[in-house]
C-alpha cells in the first residue's frame, strides 16, 4: 500500500491508543514483524511544540520504530502549524488527525469525536493541513452519533476533497463500547463515497476477525488496535494468512513475550512505566485461562519491581515451561530493575 509518497510494506496499521502504542509495544510488534505503519499515542496538538522527545513517554522512539505516523488531538486550527512544524523536526513519517475519540475529557476540549458535528472548522483544520505538510496526512473517524449516510457521505467526501490521503473507520457509532458489535458494513459504504485509500478498524482480534471484516468492508487495510497488545503476534499471523505474506511463524513462549516487553518498557519509556506495565498486562493476561489473576496482581502493584515479580510469581504456577524456555530473557529484566533502581 501507498499514502501518497510513503510505502507501506503490508496493509495493516496499527491503531493510537492512550497507554498503549508507546515505544515498549511498537517495539515488541517489530519483532514478530507484519506491521506497515506505526502509530503514536493520541498527541495534544498544543502540547506538541514544547514537549522533549527525550524525555517524554509520548514520543520516544528507536530508529527501528518506522515507518511511524503521529496522531494529533486538535481543536483549532492555530494549533496545526506549530504542531506540524515540531512533527518535523521529529522525523514523522505520516500525520494522523483524531476526528473520533469519544473520551468525555477530549469531547469537552473540543477535540476528537465533538469534531463530526463541526465539519467547517474540520475542513478548515483539514485545508490547513493541507498548506503546511506535504507528509502524508490521514484522518480516523467513527460513524457518527447516529446513523445516517447523507451526514457520514458528506463528511467523508468533505475530507477527501480537502486532501486527506487515507481515511480510517472506526466502524462504530459515537456512544457504542467496544463490547458492542462492529458496522463493518458502512466502511463499505464509505468505500463507495471516497476515492482515497479506506481502512476499517474494529475489533479485527484474530485471522478470522481479518478475513471476515475485509469481506464485508472491502476496505484497502486494517488497523489493528487492542488485538495488538491482547496478541502482538496478529500483525504477522494477519499479514501470513490472509494477505500471503513470506512472514516466519514463530513459535509463542508467553513469558518471553512479557518479558520482552518489560524489558522495552525500561531501557526506552522514561517515566510512567508503571501505568503502561498495568495498561499491557490488562489485555495480555487474556491469552492464560486464569489470566485474571495476573492482571490484577500487576494492577495491586505499587512499582515495577513488584508488578514484575507478581507475573514471574503468576508464570511460576500457571507456565513452568514457559519459565523455563524463557530463563534467560527474564533474568535480562532482573537485571534491568537493578541499572534503573
Amino acid at each position: 500500500m501507498k499514502i501518497k509518497n510513503l510505502h507501506l510494506d503490508t496493509p495493516l496499521l496499527l491503531a493510537p491508543m492512550a497507554g498503549l502504542t508507546h515505544s515498549a509495544l511498537r517495539t515488541l510488534l517489530l519483532q514478530f514483524g507484519g506491521v506497515g505503519l506505526l502509530s503514536t499515542e493520541m498527541l495534544a496538538a498544543r502540547k506538541l511544540p514544547v514537549e522533549n522527545e527525550r524525555l517524554s513517554p509520548f514520543l520516544v522512539r528507536t530508529e527501528q520504530e518506522k515507518p511511524l505516523s503521529y496522531q494529533l488531538l486538535v481543536s483549532g486550527v492555530d494549533e496545526i502549524a506549530p504542531a506540524l512544524e515540531a512533527l518535523v523536526r521529529l522525523h514523522a513519517d505520516a500525520v494522523d488527525i483524531n476526528l473520533g475519540c469519544p473520551a468525555p475529557k477530549v469531547r469537552r476540549s473540543g477535540g476528537g469525536s465533538s469534531l463530526m458535528d463541526a465539519p467547517e472548522l474540520v475542513r478548515e483544520i483539514i485545508a490547513e493541513a493541507r498548506r503546511k505538510t506535504a507528509l502524508p496526512l490521514t484522518a480516523k473517524i467513527r460513524l457518527g452519533e447516529s446513523f445516517s449516510e447523507e451526514k457520514l457521505q458528506s463528511f467523508c467526501q468533505m475530507l477527501d476533497g480537502e486532501g486527506i490521503d487515507l481515511l480510517t473507520v472506526h466502524a462504530r457509532l459515537r456512544k457504542e463500547a467496544f463490547c458492542r458489535k462492529p458496522h463493518w458494513q458502512w466502511v463499505a459504504k464509505v468505500k463507495e463515497w471516497v476515492s482515497i485509500p479506506v481502512i476499517a478498524n474494529g475489533s479485527v482480534l484474530s485471522v478470522a476477525d481479518a478475513k471476515k471484516c475485509l469481506q464485508v468492508s472491502n476496505a484497502d487495510g486494517l488497523m489493528i488496535g487492542r488485538g495488538a497488545a491482547y496478541t502482538p503476534w496478529l500483525f504477522a499471523d494477519i499479514a501470513r494468512e490472509v494477505y500471503g505474506f513470506d512472514i516466519p511463524q514463530i513459535k509463542v513462549c508467553l513469558p518471553m513475550v512479557y518479558a520482552d516487553f518489560v524489558v522495552a518498557l525500561l531501557r526506552f519509556i522514561p517515566e510512567r512505566r508503571l501505568g503502561r506495565m498495568k495498561e499491557f498486562t490488562h489485555y495480555f493476561a487474556t491469552n492464560y485461562f486464569f489470566g485474571h489473576t495476573l492482571a490484577c496482581e500487576v494492577q495491586g502493584a505499587g512499582s515495577v519491581e513488584q508488578a514484575w515479580q507478581k507475573a514471574c510469581a503468576f508464570f511460576q504456577r500457571n507456565d513452568e515451561q514457559g519459565m523455563a524456555e524463557g530463563e534467560q530473557r527474564l533474568a535480562e529484566v532482573g537485571a534491568l530493575l537493578v541499572d534503573v533502581g
